[in-house]
């Protein structure tokens, strides 16, 4: 169980389609801001813009999700991405029309491929082999810390040293790539027969999943209040703004580094409890952030936090995988995306709404307990499944299932997700 097991030809190519798909997804919201900054009301309307764009990814990611077909995956993926390019290409051509064709090409650049990234990461844990998935996951994720790390400088270069509306025009470039390179990738992922791929059972078996939705989200919550704050953060101890830039970068490497460090060995406990531990570690570093007055300290404390925090997030695929049956697998990928992105939505307006009556550092410290309480919610409903599941009979080990051996009833180590 090495990162050998996942040096393929084919992964290499999927990974190639995953960044170009993925890379327009991060440079987005801040691509939006810069496109209409010299406009009247120019910030404001960016945010209404990053807002409707988010809100497309929220409302597309489980209803497409929802439609995915594992036996014809790459036809879906690709429905996506030409929806994805061509929202992006008309914010870029039409960069001075009303405010509101804008905000309905972002909102159809955020739904149309809002599914992709489920579907994605579904057809790489088929590529690969049973043992090999959390190293897959570990290499997924260090992949997408790279091109969070690297999106918002190539929207400030381009935006700033070319034209506003390069960026989104790249976006568009960048998700017709991607479909190229989804024609040298299987059609899918697994039968049209799996369980799980009608629309009544999937629907059924992805709710039985909110736990695995709660704790992502809670995750997403941390970090995002973390990102938001930071600025504000560093005013209050007096501390140059423009620090927030580079702190942020050094919290996208930690994630990344934590993400190839959870993917060298297979760790000890269930994935219930590793993903508690690992919560609980990055709340306690975004805590120590918003109560070290110094620079160095609170980067290094983000840096942590971004290092456990990627962990966190590949156990929480690594349960879904085995919370819902192969041909629910990528809508409930979509599902979790669609949490992930309401939390962080929801801790943009709780952190607008604290800023105004507390000190950042106090806004930080109030998000970190939201996050820990979703966390335990989490972790209670995954206990309280677990226990309902031993008395009605056997059940799989999920650490053995996710890293170990195969689950019977699932086909072969290499089978299909």
């Amino acid at each position: 169980m090495t990162y050998r097991d996942v040096a393929s030809k084919q992964v290499l190519i999927w990974a190639g389609a995953a960044v170009a798909a993925r890379m327009p997804v991060a440079m987005a919201p801040l691509a939006l801001v810069f496109l209409v900054r010299e406009r009247p009301g120019g910030y404001p309307l960016g945010a209404a813009l990053a807002a409707a764009y988010v809100l497309g990814e929220i409302l597309g990611a489980p209803v497409l999700g929802m439609r995915m077909d594992p036996a014809r995956g790459r036809r879906h993926l690709t429905v996506g991405l030409v929806g994805g390019s061509v929202g992006f290409a008309g914010l870029g051509v039409l960069a001075g029309a009303h405010p509101l064709v804008l905000g309905a090409f972002a909102f159809l650049a955020g739904a149309a491929p809002a599914a992709v990234a489920g579907g994605q990461r579904t057809l790489l844990t088929s590529l690969v082999p049973e043992r090999a998935v959390a190293q897959a996951l570990s290499t997924e994720s260090m992949l997408m810390s790279g091109v969070w790390a690297v999106s918002p400088v190539a929207v400030a270069g381009l935006a700033l040293g070319v034209a506003p509306r390069v960026p989104l025009l790249l976006g568009a470039a960048l998700m017709a790539a991607a479909i190229v390179a989804h024609r040298l990738l299987p059609a899918g992922w697994g039968r049209a027969d799996d369980d799980g791929d009608t629309g009544r059972v999937k629907l059924r078996v992805l709710i039985r999943a909110w736990p695995v939705y709660v704790t992502g989200a809670a995750s997403l919550t941390l970090l995002g209040l973390a990102e938001l704050t930071l600025p504000a953060l560093l005013e209050q101890r007096g501390i140059g703004v423009g620090w927030s830039g580079p702190m942020l970068a050094g919290l996208a490497v930690g994630a990344g580094v934590g993400a190839f460090l959870y993917g060298l060995r297979s760790w000890p406990g269930r994935l219930r409890t590793r993903s508690l531990v690992l919560m609980g570690g990055m709340a306690a570093f975004v805590a120590l952030a918003a109560l070290i007055p110094g620079a160095a300290g609170i980067a290094v404390a983000l840096v942590l936090a971004g290092t456990l925090q990627s962990g966190a997030l590949i156990t929480r695929n690594l349960s879904l995988r085995e919370a819902v049956p192969p041909g629910a697998v990528a809508a409930g990928y979509s599902v979790m995306y669609a949490a992930a992105g309401a939390g962080y939505a929801a801790t943009g307006s709780l952190a607008g709404a604290l800023l105004q009556v507390v000190a950042p550092s106090t806004a930080i410290l109030a998000g970190v307990g939201l996050g820990l309480l979703l966390t335990a919610l989490g972790w209670w409903g995954e206990s309280r499944q677990q226990r309902s599941s031993t008395a009605r009979g056997p059940v799989v080990d999920i650490a053995a299932g996710a890293e170990g051996a195969p689950i019977p009833g699932r086909g072969d180590p290499e089978r299909r997700l």
